[in-house]
């Protein structure tokens, strides 16, 4: 059973060197001098001065996108982060009153910086996590059925081996990508692994830490593909022919010429499907793509196949060259680049009517018609949640699960007793000389001299007007009383001002 799964699904063979090592990158060029390599990149030889990582992380393959030439504008993407930042610390409420902003704002592309992110509380995956907390940890711990083990390990390096975080045998990337795949054979036993699974969780990593991954890629089995990577692939099967009834109304031409030469859906969707065309289409566009999935569902995965085989076999022109089976795979193995790009991509998806309705209604149809055919089916999977609103709406949880936590936590060193006494003594002797200083303001009195001929009423007034501003009451009836001499006014008003050490003498 465990074999035929692994066949069931479209793979690219494993040579006698397997991607992603050393060995077999060096027909590329693309070995550097690696005694001194330090990174999962760098241990695979992937440092040459003409050799650049892409902004995604890839040093070549299909999936590197080089120099982009339509990149947002810094301005727009910041304005962009905090629209998001700001719908993500109230999620419940813009999902509750405003989930059609979410939604363009999700086809407009979620930035870099949140994606990870966004996706973990569109799939309800951070829900999910803190409903399990400690979960992840244990089944990590715990050692796993051997059988399911050795697949897990025979696929790691087939999983982007172009990308730095995966190009390492044993490296990061590879030790966590078959952490995630162990947890969920430990998870969901009845199901094990499906090969198909192993990109999913890879594009998750890039994304977020092993144990948000696994979270993650928990909702997609269960709440957007259920089914999809169960024994037998009978979800796969069945959403093969809801895709080509769906192909009638959008492309009749295409339908027809596939129709004519007895190509089934299973030969050329399944990778689309299971993978999420995550091996398929351009990075960018798989981003752009992955954003929608998320906040609309499966519909999109349908929306994508169909415009594809739509602009690729839609036409009596495009299919001049397609007389056979053979060449119609072949075609649809290597799809002009135009209909992959993002830009037109995203906008025929959106533009396309099959809404999430259709697809249910076609579910029951072709549901009737397997069990006329096939009879039950051997598994069955949960029913599908079609957005991110549904899947919210069907669990229930507290504000507290939202709430984002700090990846890195930085404790402070341990203070010892000794230096908390000394800082303490410090701080007594810090505020015994603050107010010292303080006294010592208090007493000192700017005083201006009286000059001679001044009438004693008017030197009276002078001198309560200074008291009131700055003199302390004492040095104010010492003054005073000086006053009273008259034959030694100013004499005795000098000696009492410079009677206290502290004191100033200021000058008319």
């Amino acid at each position: 059973m465990k074999k035929s799964r692994e066949d069931d699904v479209t793979a690219a063979p494993e040579a006698a060197c397997p991607r992603g090592t050393t060995e077999s990158l060096a027909d590329l060029g693309l070995r550097g001098d690696i005694s001194s390599l330090g990174s999962d990149s760098e241990i695979n030889g992937f440092v040459d001065g003409d050799q650049k990582i892409d902004k995604y992380g890839f040093v070549g393959g299909a999936q590197y996108t080089g120099e982009l030439q339509h990149e947002v504008p810094p301005e727009v993407l910041r304005q962009r982060e905090s629209k998001w930042l700001d719908m993500l610390n109230s999620w419940d409420k813009w999902m509750a009153k405003k989930h059609k902003k979410v939604k363009l704002r999700c086809q407009k592309g979620i930035p870099p910086s949140l994606r990870g992110r966004a996706w973990q509380y569109l799939s309800g995956s951070k829900v999910k996590m803190e409903q399990n907390h400690g979960k992840f940890d244990e089944m990590d711990g715990s050692a796993g059925d051997p059988t399911w083990l050795d697949v897990i390990e025979r696929d790691l390096h087939r999983q982007f081996p172009f990308h730095e975080m995966f190009i390492a045998r044993g490296g990061h990337g590879q030790q966590d990508l078959y952490r995630v795949l162990k947890a969920y054979t430990i998870y969901r036993p009845e199901e094990g692994y499906c090969q198909a699974q192993a990109p999913i969780a890879a594009v998750l990593l890039m994304h977020m830490p092993a144990e948000q991954a696994f979270w993650c890629l928990v909702q997609i089995c269960e709440k957007y593909l259920p089914g999809y990577y169960s024994a037998g692939l009978e979800a796969i099967q069945l959403d093969g022919e809801i895709f080509f009834a769906l192909l009638r109304k959008v492309s009749p031409v295409a339908h027809k010429h596939l129709n004519k030469y007895k190509i089934d859906p299973i030969l050329y969707m399944t990778e689309w499907f299971m993978c999420a065309f995550s091996r398929t289409l351009p990075w960018v566009s798989v981003l752009r793509i992955w954003d929608m999935f998320f906040c609309e569902g499966v519909k999109v995965i349908f929306r994508v196949g169909l415009i594809l085989l739509k602009y690729t076999l839609g036409s009596s022109d495009k299919l001049k060259k397609c007389q056979g089976q053979y060449e119609t795979m072949e075609k649809l193995r290597s799809i002009d680049p135009r209909y992959m790009q993002e830009s037109f991509l995203v906008r025929e998806i959106i533009e396309l009517p099959i809404t999430e309705r259709e697809v249910e209604k076609e579910h029951l149809i072709q549901l009737k018609k397997w069990k006329d055919t096939h009879g039950d089916l051997q598994y069955q999977p949960p029913p599908r949640l079609h957005s991110a609103k549904a899947i919210n709406e069907a669990e229930p949880h507290s504000h507290k699960a939202l709430v984002q936590m700090p990846s890195i936590v930085v404790h402070s060193p341990p203070v010892s007793p000794s230096s908390d006494s000394s800082s303490n003594s410090k701080k007594k002797k810090g505020k015994k000389n603050a107010k010292e200083q303080k006294k010592e303001k208090k007493k000192t009195v700017k005083v201006e001299p009286i000059a001679n001929g001044c009438a004693p009423d008017e030197t009276k007034r002078i001198l309560k007007d200074e008291q009131r501003v700055i003199q302390p009451a004492d040095i104010a009836e010492e003054l005073n009383q000086s006053l009273l001499k008259k034959d030694s006014q100013l004499q005795q008003s000098e000696q009492s001002l410079s009677s206290e050490g502290t004191e100033q003498d200021t000058y008319l």
